[in-house]
């Protein structure tokens, strides 16, 4: 005697089990990224600058907040730091907002959107020990993935006139993406970050406040690297230098 056939399953209750199996699926691979991106890898990465020197041997260059080698040093300035940020104004550069929540969540509704932000946060980098203390940009266009950013740090370090000498690393933000050793969201820069050390001085000296500018040659006896998310660069080894005009006294 034949044995009836099963009842169908109803054509509801399979979507909802094909649901609810995706939705496990797409949990588990996404854990699985965070885990990689933000744990293993980075782990691995600084495993690997400290035990081979090649990798981390790039002269006069920031670190990430994972110690990882940075973006390169390629510009210096002189100013007290109401000076700097004077000239920079005076430039049409802007000061970047701090890091957080708001303003990450800021810059992705702008990034969706295609609104412009011209004060974005930047990722931090560090050199002497801190991050940067001071970080401005300035946009292109209503595209908030690129910009031109500069970070400066304070030297410690007075200059003939005794006031203070600042470091930067300046580099063009040519996209979003992730980053090539981490996995993390992160901005690639272009490579020719001698364009954007240029560039900048081409801003700053259009506002008729430096009083001189010059080149520190062979600054960066390696010419060619990487940062920190993958990016290469290459440079001529040249650091800008500028000096602001003093403000006057009281």
């Amino acid at each position: 005697m034949t044995e009836p056939a099963p009842a169908p399953v109803p054509l509801e209750r399979r979507q909802r089990h094909w649901r609810e199996r995706a939705t496990v699926v797409l949990a588990v691979l996404l854990l699985a990224w965070l885990t990689v991106a933000y744990l293993l890898l980075p782990a691995y990465w600084v495993h690997y600058a400290h035990r081979h020197p090649a990798f981390d041997a790039l002269p006069r260059i920031t670190r990430t907040g994972s110690d990882l080698p940075g973006d390169p040093l390629n510009v210096s300035l002189v100013g007290t730091e109401v000076e700097l940020k004077g000239v920079l104004r005076a430039a049409h550069w802007y000061p970047a907002d701090p890091l957080g929540w708001r303003s990450s969540l800021a810059i992705a509704e702008a990034t969706i959107l295609h609104r412009p932000y011209a004060d974005a946060p930047v990722s931090s980098l560090y050199l002497f020990g801190r991050k940067e203390d001071l970080a401005y940009e300035r946009p292109v266009g209503r595209d908030p993935r690129r910009r031109h950013h500069v970070r400066f740090w304070g030297t410690g370090q007075a200059y003939d006139d005794g006031r203070p000498v600042w470091v930067g690393a300046a580099t063009y933000d040519r996209s979003v993406g992730f980053s090539h050793t981490t996995g993390q969201i992160t901005h690639h820069i272009a490579a020719d970050i001698d364009a954007e050390r240029d560039g900048l001085f081409h801003d700053l000296e259009q506002t008729g406040r430096l009083t001189e500018v010059f080149f520190v040659n062979d600054f960066h006896p390696v010419h060619v690297g990487r940062n920190g998310g993958g990016d290469p660069w290459f440079t001529d080894g040249r650091l800008e230098a500028g000096v602001i005009a003093a403000a006057p006294g009281p």
